[in-house]
């Protein structure tokens, strides 16, 4: 589905590293008010690059504190906040690598009953407290912050706005709201809405900063991303590199707006004017959809 009111110049290769570095598995790319961009990278270093608003590149950070590093979150209180699928763990940072906190046990997973690569074709056997192998973390307005968990957990975590454990919910399952297979990411709005890509469901389930089940999408292939612009749209990330991969924009309700043809990403970002930055996992590479 196309429509007018979205239309997009596409740049390849629009993060440019020196002659000295090569970009690794690309994980995660945010942005923060100034327009530089934070790229999340695995199997290099540093993990955190950043780029100014032309695709230079400006420094990096994080190899003394990040093993695995997942999708990124710029809040609107200026921090990054970063998983840690490798080791377990959430960080917050702020812009300049400075690490204000860290949540999980390094290395020493939950117990879900889930270990093995092989084990992410199916449901986790039990739901745990965090982390096994986390997906992302994101800030509310309220100043709680929350992280989906994950690869190997069924659950959505919600925290003080100091690292303090509150709640938890999610069990694992195939159908009803509540239940998850690998939720892969989140957003949540300035109301406190949130909607979480339950992946390998096929769904975005939507509920209150409570926990509360308010309704799902169902129309969608492997929702992976999500991210809202100013306008209040929604862009998701579909498919996976054999799965027709795209960018749908949905409105409030989850329906179709726009699709924009993209190859497989793992996280997207769109900036206050409307351009969309994906980070491109095997192709190793950010690009960039310029709004026109």
């Amino acid at each position: 589905m196309t429509s007018t009111q979205f239309a997009y110049t596409r740049e390849d290769n629009w993060a440019k590293l020196p002659s000295s570095m090569k970009f690794g598995i690309m994980t995660g790319v945010t942005a923060d008010q100034a327009g530089n961009v934070y790229v999340g990278q695995q199997r290099q270093n540093p993990p955190i690059l950043v780029f100014d608003k032309n695709g230079d590149y400006v420094t990096g950070w994080g190899s003394e504190i990040i093993d695995e590093v997942h999708i990124l979150t710029i809040g609107t209180d200026g921090f990054l906040y970063a998983p840690d699928r490798g080791a377990h763990m959430v960080h917050k940072f702020d812009l300049e690598g400075n690490l204000i906190f860290s949540i999980g046990e390094r290395r020493n997973p939950s117990d879900t009953g889930s270990w093995k690569n092989w084990e992410l074709k199916m449901t986790v056997e039990r739901s745990a407290g965090p982390f096994n192998m986390p997906t992302r973390m994101f800030p509310s307005p309220t100043g709680s912050i929350y992280v989906s968990d994950g690869y190997r957990n069924c659950r959505i975590h919600e925290f003080d706005s100091k690292g303090t454990l509150l709640n938890s919910w999610g069990e694992p399952g195939k159908t009803d709201l509540g239940l998850f297979h690998l939720p892969h990411s989140l957003w949540i709005t300035s109301d406190g809405t949130m909607y979480v890509c339950d992946r390998k469901n096929n769904r975005v389930q939507v509920m209150s900063a409570t926990g509360d089940f308010l309704s799902e999408w169902t129309d969608l292939d492997m929702p992976g991303d999500i991210c809202m612009d100013p306008q209040g749209n929604f862009y998701l990330l579909e498919g996976d590199v054999t799965r027709d991969p795209k960018i749908s924009i949905r409105d409030k309700n989850g329906n179709l707006l726009h699709t924009i043809d993209a190859p497989y990403g793992h996280q997207l970002w769109v900036t206050p004017n409307g351009d969309v930055y994906l980070a491109v996992c095997w192709e190793q590479q950010i690009i960039r959809f310029r709004r026109t």
